[in-house]
C-alpha cells in the first residue's frame, strides 16, 4: 500500500506561484496514475490534474486554464504540481492520489485507491 506525502503548500499573494510536491512510499511509484485534487471550505472535492504512469499524458480540469502543470519523477518517487497565476478561487487543501488499477488518466476521484492527507493553499488578493 502506497502512503503519499504533500508539502509545498503556504500562503502567497494572488498572480504568483506556488509548487506543490507529494512524496510516495514505494519504489514501484511507476505503477500507479497519480492525481491531485482540492477541496476548499464548504464545497465538494475537485479534480485539479492527472498524470499517467509514464508521465506523457496529463489531464487538467478547465478550471486551471493552463495555469498548473503537474509532472513526475519516477526515480525520485515524487509527483509535482507547478502552479502560477494563482487566484484566490485557488484556495484549497491540495490532495494527491494514486491508482493502481488506471493505465491512463480519469477525473474520476472514485477511481483512486490510495489518498494523502493534503497541504492547505492560501491566496489572498
Amino acid at each position: 500500500q502506497v502512503q503519499l506525502v504533500e508539502s509545498g503548500g503556504t500562503w502567497v499573494q494572488a498572480g504568483g506561484s506556488l509548487r506543490l510536491s507529494c512524496a510516495a512510499s514505494e519504489r514501484t511509484f511507476s505503477n500507479y496514475t497519480m492525481a491531485w485534487f482540492r477541496q476548499a471550505p464548504g464545497k465538494e472535492s475537485e479534480f485539479v490534474a492527472a498524470i499517467n504512469r509514464l508521465g506523457d499524458t496529463a489531464l487538467y480540469a478547465d478550471s486551471i486554464e493552463g495555469r498548473f502543470t503537474v509532472s513526475r519523477d519516477n526515480a525520485g518517487i515524487t509527483l509535482v504540481l507547478q502552479m502560477d497565476s494563482l487566484n484566490v478561487e485557488d484556495t484549497a487543501v491540495y490532495i494527491c492520489a494514486a491508482s493502481r488499477g488506471l493505465k491512463g488518466v480519469s477525473p474520476n476521484r472514485a477511481r483512486y485507491d490510495y489518498w494523502g492527507q493534503g497541504t492547505q493553499v492560501t491566496v489572498s488578493s
